[in-house]
């Protein structure tokens, strides 16, 4: 169990590390040097950075801080952890990183540092961090209010090469439309639909304990339903709960991880949901009721 646990952890963290060197390369090699702008947070850094000539990984960091923040109150911990390593990863290698200038014709620069920036994204997504503080805005917008996290990210950079094209050029806003059309392309497919919800079913002869891990940890909604097992139609039979629930992809490792703790032998479905309607895909415990979120 604790050797299962250890390569989970350095498995995630090594996957994220991958993302942040693969981004940095997108944003170092690519964009910068040819003044090349990419959507989000890092987005508005690289605007700030031509105006005004500060720092860039300094201001990455000082403009993921509010959406950090909202994301200690409306994710979970282990997410914002993961996140402020990972921002703050990508800042130093921003900041130390000399990758040289690859090239400079300006479609090739669009393309290839929105694959890099893309894959390096997704990467770190599909374990349980972000390197753009806007998908915590995205994904805080979708649990209160329903927008789709694509949405909330195109209307937020919509404004952002808005201000582009009057501030910069409206040439370089086109270019960065297009880079960045092409790093959430690549996102999407490197995480398979991260805005996407995923249905999981769980057999298990600890459903009781997987249930109640579930619910307290993750605070998602679930459904359960009676089984039974044996050795062909003569043999022993046992009952037991079918465990059946929903959750954002962006959880499945976690969930992954509860379920082993408990039971490293379930047998767990995963399939893709194209939509979902009513019922609980996730609540979060409300600190002012006197109740804490749980310790992960």
């Amino acid at each position: 169990m604790k050797h299962s646990k250890a390569h989970n952890f350095l498995s995630e963290y090594g996957q994220i590390a991958i993302g942040i060197g693969l981004a940095s390369v997108g944003l170092k090699a690519f964009l910068l040097p040819n003044g090349f702008m990419d959507g989000g947070v890092t987005g508005i850094a690289l605007l700030a950075n031509r105006l005004i000539g500060v720092d860039i990984s300094l201001l990455l960091v000082i403009f993921s801080l509010p959406f950090l923040i909202l994301g200690y109150y409306t994710v979970s911990k282990r997410i914002v952890i993961k996140s402020i390593l990972s921002i703050l990863a990508f800042a130093s290698l921003i900041h130390f990183g000399n990758y040289g200038t690859i090239t400079e014709d300006k479609l090739l620069i669009s393309i290839f540092g929105g694959l890099c920036l893309g894959a390096g994204i997704g990467i770190a997504i599909r374990n349980g961090s972000v390197l753009d503080g806007s998908e915590i805005l995205g994904i805080y917008l979708n649990d209160r209010f329903g927008f789709s996290i694509g949405q909330v990210i195109l209307l937020f950079n919509v404004v952002l090469f808005s201000i582009t094209a009057y501030v910069v050029s409206v040439e370089v806003a086109l270019y960065s439309i297009l880079t960045y059309i092409i790093t959430a392309k690549v996102t999407d497919m490197t995480i398979e639909g991260f805005e996407d919800f995923i249905g999981v079913t769980i057999v298990s002869n600890e459903y009781a304990a997987i249930k109640h891990a579930i619910m307290i940890e993750l605070g998602v909604g679930l459904t359960t339903y009676k089984g039974s097992k044996g050795f062909g139609s003569n043999g022993p039979q046992q009952d037991f709960d079918i465990i059946h629930t929903i959750i954002n992809r962006i959880d499945i490792k976690k969930m992954h991880r509860i379920i082993e703790e408990i039971d490293e032998n379930a047998f767990i479905v995963e399939f893709d949901v194209n939509n979902v309607k009513g019922g609980v895909l996730r609540h979060y415990l409300d600190k002012k009721k006197g109740k804490t979120l749980p310790k992960i």
